[in-house]
């Protein structure tokens, strides 16, 4: 399976689960505690990636890189968005540098 389709496959089953039983599903589990709650999880999984990464250790960095991911799109899910949102926003900064995209933001 190709990793696009592995992405659209998992993103079709968090559709699925939005409106699934919290007592039967993680994932539904997850959209009943809302979007922060949500977040939070998605920034327990970014320092866990972090961290393996910063150990050297190749095996725990993909498997809580696919935690990250995994978890980053119940939060775009649950706020309605999607891969392709994210996806849309990567091309429109196709060639542009990096700190001048940085430069640009409102933040």
């Amino acid at each position: 399976m190709t990793s696009l389709r592995t992405l659209e496959a998992l993103e079709a089953l968090l559709t699925e689960r939005k409106s699934g039983n919290a007592d039967e599903s993680y994932v539904a589990r997850l959209y009943k505690k809302g979007s922060d709650k949500i977040a939070q999880k998605v920034g327990e999984e970014a320092v866990e990636t972090a961290m393996a990464a910063a150990k050297g250790d190749d095996d725990e960095l993909i498997k809580e890189a696919a935690d990250l991911l995994f978890h980053l799109m119940v939060l775009l899910k649950s706020k309605d968005m999607s891969l392709d949102d994210v996806c849309t926003e990567l091309a429109r900064r196709e060639g542009i540098s990096g700190l001048e995209e940085k430069a640009s933001r409102s933040i």
